[in-house]
C-alpha cells in the first residue's frame, strides 16, 4: 500500500499569487504535491510533512471545516522562511473515505508510516474527531502516548462508548481513554473553560491522575504550558479555544480564550520539543473567516511551530550527562530525596520519579518535564503536585 493512494493533489488555483511566490516563501520553499507525489524515500531528509484532511462528517456543528486545509495553504505559503533551511513537504489532501472509519484508518496509516520514517506530520482541517485517528497511529507503533489538547471543553461523552456510538469532536476522548490496549500514559487538557466543562468530568480527570487546567490559570503567563507541552508525543490543537475575536472562523467559537499570540507561543513550545512527532490542528472553519483572519493566524501558529522545530536543542533524553546539573533536594519531615535536572543548553527542568518496585526493568525513573517553581517547591520542603501525580500513574 502507497501513501500516494490516499492523497488528493492540491489544486494551486487559489493558492499561487498573481506574480508567484518570492524565493524565500514557504510557497516556494515547500515541495508540494500538485502533480508528482512528493519522494519520501530519497536521500534528501524530509523533517515536516503536511497532511490536509477533507473529512468534517462528525464535527458537531462545524460542518465545513473540511475545507480548511487549501484556505490555509494561500496564507501559509506566502510567509517567509526563517534562518534557516526547511525540509518540507506537503503531500496533499486526504480523500474522505466511503465512511468516517475509512478516513479514521487513512490517518491512522499515514501517520504511523511517516513515524517510522521519521518525520512529523502536520494534520490540518478537519474536525477534532480526528485526534482519535492520530492517536490509534500510535498503536500501530505499539509506543506509550502522552497526548495534550488544547481545547475550551473536554471532549467526553456522558455514556460509555460502544461501537454503535460514534465519535465525533464532541465525544472522541472517551475512546481513547478505554481504548484495549491501552497506550495513553498520561492526558493533559491545556485552557479548559469550567462552564463548558461537566464536574463528572473534572473527577475523571483527577481520578486519573492526568492534566488538567483552566484558561483563568494560564492567562498572562502562558510560559507555565511550556512543561506539559514539552512532554507530549502528540498534540490536538482545537481552533475554538481562541477567542473569537482573533479566530473567528469556527461555528463554536466563544468571546474568551486563548489570545492569538498565545497560541502561537504554544505552538513555539511544541515545535521545541524533541520528543513531539505528530500534531494535529483542526476546527478550522473557512465559512465563518472574516477576511482571512483565522486562516492567517493559524498560517502563524504552523510557522511559529516550524520555527521552534528547527531551533530544537536536542537535549533530551540526558546524553552526554556533561550538559546537566543534578540538584537534590530533602522533602520536610520525610527522608525521601526529590532529584531534577537542568539543561545547561536551553535552562529546561525535569524531575525524576522513580518506577515502583518492580515497575520497570529498565529503567530506575521516569524523567518529567517540570517547571523552576517545581524545584523551588521541592527545596521548601513540599512535595510537588506532578511529582505525586505521575508516581501513580507508574504503577
Amino acid at each position: 500500500m502507497s501513501l500516494a493512494d490516499f492523497f488528493a493533489p492540491i489544486s494551486l488555483k487559489n493558492i499561487v499569487p498573481k506574480n508567484g511566490w518570492f524565493a524565500s516563501q514557504l510557497g516556494s520553499r515547500i515541495e508540494h504535491f500538485s502533480v508528482d507525489f512528493p519522494d519520501l524515500e530519497s536521500d534528501d531528509r524530509i523533517d515536516l510533512a503536511i497532511i490536509g484532511v477533507l473529512d468534517d462528517r462528525n464535527a458537531v456543528n462545524n460542518q465545513g471545516c473540511g475545507l480548511a486545509p487549501d484556505h490555509l495553504r494561500e496564507k501559509l505559503y506566502q510567509l517567509h522562511e526563517g534562518a534557516y533551511n526547511t525540509r518540507i513537504v506537503d503531500l496533499g489532501n486526504i480523500r474522505p473515505g466511503a465512511t468516517v472509519a475509512d478516513t479514521y484508518f487513512a490517518i491512522k496509516y499515514v501517520v504511523s508510516e511517516l513515524i517510522k520514517k521519521d518525520i512529523t506530520p502536520v494534520i490540518i482541517g478537519g474536525g477534532q474527531d480526528l485526534t482519535y485517528a492520530q492517536y490509534m497511529a500510535y498503536e500501530e507503533l505499539e509506543q506509550k502516548v502522552d497526548l495534550v489538547v488544547i481545547d475550551a471543553r473536554f471532549d467526553l461523552d456522558d455514556e460509555p462508548p460502544t461501537e454503535s456510538i460514534e465519535t465525533t469532536s464532541a465525544a472522541y476522548l472517551n475512546k481513547i481513554f478505554l481504548h484495549e490496549p491501552n497506550y495513553l500514559f498520561n492526558f493533559s487538557n491545556l485552557g479548559y473553560q469550567t462552564y463548558f466543562v461537566n464536574q463528572d468530568s473534572l473527577r475523571v480527570m483527577d481520578k486519573l491522575y492526568f492534566d488538567a487546567q483552566r484558561l483563568g490559570e494560564l492567562t498572562s503567563q502562558i510560559a507555565v504550558t511550556e512543561p506539559v507541552i514539552r512532554n507530549a508525543n502528540m498534540l490536538s490543537f482545537d481552533m475554538s479555544a481562541i477567542r473569537s475575536s482573533d479566530a473567528a472562523g469556527n461555528a463554536n467559537a466563544t468571546p474568551n480564550g486563548f489570545y492569538g499570540e498565545e497560541a502561537c507561543q504554544m505552538c513555539r513550545y511544541a515545535g521545541f520539543n524533541d520528543k513531539l512527532t505528530s500534531i494535529g490542528f483542526y476546527e478550522f472553519n473557512p465559512a465563518y473567516d472574516n477576511n482571512g483572519q483565522t486562516a492567517m493566524l493559524l498560517a502563524e501558529m504552523i510557522w511559529y511551530f516550524i520555527d521552534g522545530y528547527y531551533n530544537r536543542k536536542k537535549d533530551f533524553p540526558l546524553n552526554p550527562k556533561s550538559q546537566y546539573l543534578i540538584y537534590k533536594t530533602s522533602l520536610t519531615h520525610d527522608d525521601h530525596e526529590l532529584v531534577f535536572v537542568k539543561s545547561k543548553k536551553s535552562d529546561r527542568w525535569w524531575m525524576q520519579v522513580p518506577y515502583p518496585t518492580g515497575g520497570s526493568q529498565n529503567e530506575r525513573f521516569h524523567l518529567v518535564p517540570c517547571r523552576y517553581d517545581d524545584y523551588q517547591m521541592a527545596v521548601a520542603g513540599e512535595m510537588p503536585d506532578l511529582w505525586w501525580r505521575t508516581y501513580q500513574k507508574l504503577y
